[in-house]
This record gives structure tokens, C-alpha cells and sequence, in this order.
């Protein structure tokens, strides 16, 4: 039996499928039911293409677009059931639509986003479009979009962000008005090795200065004077295997107890 397009539908290349899926009920799995269903798909593929056309400027290739929506169709006609009374296009359009979108989320985002935050986007930026029709010549403003996406200004910004957020800059993509090939990766900052030493000298400040006179004038003159231990013995009155064993018994005494401190 022939599949045709006689019957007035809601979308304009929506065929006359009703009878085909009655008869696709009744079959049992094999060669003739595989053959009436891919019957059916092929008669239904132009309005999942128009379908997927509507998604074509968002940075996915049409042919792409085109294969997950035949995937949506092939899903929705192997589900729909012709006895709920509803006509198949009320049950594919979303079906399909939700394969593509779906593939957007799960694909299409170089991060990984959350769901709500990917919901947001899309809320925001139909909003953002609904209004571009009311405000020519300007931008709607957050309270706008907020009042026509029935969400917060807060989750509004949070939307507003995902939108810019769609995909990553290459660290070694040029700047912008750069002309010496100055990239993202150049501007970024690195660890400061000098941030450890300011942490160091904070966590060893009280105990130093709890030691005895003698032993943190040792320390000072080594450490901050740059003082050779024969120096400091020749100034001290003292011998240089003397200042060592101070400096070594000083500087174990003062690591420990800042390791016990932190509990390391």
C-alpha cells in the first residue's frame, strides 16, 4: 500500500502515514514489518530535515544536524502508538527536536555545563530573540528578558553567561589588535615561587623570636647577612664547628615545631 500525501496535516510535508502504522502494528518483527517501517521513515525524513535546518546556524554541520534527526524520527516511529488517537507528527515534531537539542547539550559544549545552566541559555536567548522584534535598535536589558523568560535577573545573568560560554578560546589564539602574535597563553599569569617564601617566613616569625638571643643573631647573620659560618664564629668568640651545631640544632628545633603546629 502506497504511502501518500493526500491528507491535510498540520506541516505542509507531513504525509499520510495513519493507515501505515495501523497496518505497522499489526505485523509482527521481520522482513515485512522492517520494510513497512522503513517506508514509513523515508515518507517522514523531509520534515525532519526542515527540522533540523532550524538548527543549522549554531555552529553544528548540517549534516550532522540532519543524521541525529533521523535518528529522532527513527525513535519516534518505532514508539508511537496510533491508538492513543493522536496524529504522529503532535508525537515527532518534539521527539525529533528533543534528539537535537540533546545532542547539542551532550556534544556541542566544550565544558561541561549543567543541565540547568544549558536550560537557562536557551530561555534566555529565545526570550532575548521575542523581545529583539519589540526593541529595535537596542538590546533588551536584563530585567526585560527577566520579565519575559518569567526568571530572575540573577538566573538571567547566569543564562546570559552560558551564551558567551558556548565554546573555548584556544590559549594560543592571537588577541585581538594584537600584532606581534601575542596570544591568550601570554597573558596568563604562573605560581609566584616567592609566595612560599612569604608563607615560610610568617609560619617561623614566633619562633624565631622565641629563641634564645645568641641562636637568632646566628640565624639573622647567616641567613639574612649572607655571613659565612667562619665569620660568624670570628665575631662571636666562637669556633666554626660550634656555629654549625647552633645553626643545625636551631633550624631542626624551629622546623618541628612548626610541623607539629600544622599538624603535619
Amino acid at each position: 500500500m502506497p504511502i501518500h500525501a493526500s491528507v491535510k496535516h498540520p506541516h505542509d510535508d507531513a504525509p499520510d502515514t495513519a493507515e501505515a502504522f495501523r497496518r505497522l502494528a499489526t505485523f509482527p518483527d521481520g522482513p515485512e514489518h522492517d520494510a513497512l517501517r522503513d517506508r514509513i521513515v523515508e515518507a517522514w525524513l523531509p520534515m525532519a530535515e526542515r527540522l533540523a535546518g532550524r538548527f543549522r546556524s549554531r555552529g553544528e554541520s548540517y549534516e550532522d544536524l540532519r543524521q541525529v534527526a533521523a535518528l529522532g524520527l527513527v525513535k519516534a516511529v518505532d514508539r508511537y502508538d496510533p491508538e492513543r488517537g493522536n496524529a504522529f507528527e503532535s508525537y515527532a515534531v518534539p521527539t525529533i527536536t528533543g534528539e537535537i537539542k540533546r545532542h547539542f547539550r551532550d556534544h556541542m559544549w566544550t565544558l561541561h555545563v549543567p543541565r540547568r545552566v544549558q536550560e537557562l541559555r536557551n530561555r534566555v536567548r529565545f526570550a532575548g530573540q521575542d523581545l529583539s522584534q519589540t526593541t529595535p535598535g537596542r538590546r533588551p536589558t536584563v530585567a526585560e528578558i527577566a520579565e519575559r523568560a518569567e526568571l530572575s535577573e540573577e538566573d538571567v545573568r547566569t543564562g546570559l553567561e552560558a551564551l558567551e560560554s558556548f565554546t573555548a578560546l584556544s590559549l594560543d589564539a592571537e588577541l585581538p589588535g594584537s600584532e606581534d602574535g601575542y596570544s591568550l597563553g601570554d597573558a596568563l599569569g604562573a605560581p609566584d615561587p616567592a609566595l612560599d617564601t612569604v608563607v615560610d617566613r610568617e609560619a617561623v616569625k614566633d619562633r624565631l623570636a622565641a629563641l634564645p638571643p645568641r641562636e637568632r643573631a646566628i640565624l639573622y647573620m647567616r641567613f639574612f647577612d649572607d655571613m659565612t659560618q667562619s665569620r660568624i664564629a670570628e665575631q662571636l668568640g666562637i669556633s666554626q664547628m660550634h656555629v654549625s651545631r647552633l645553626i643545625t640544632r636551631c633550624c631542626d628545633r624551629v622546623r618541628e615545631q612548626v610541623l607539629r603546629d600544622s599538624g603535619a
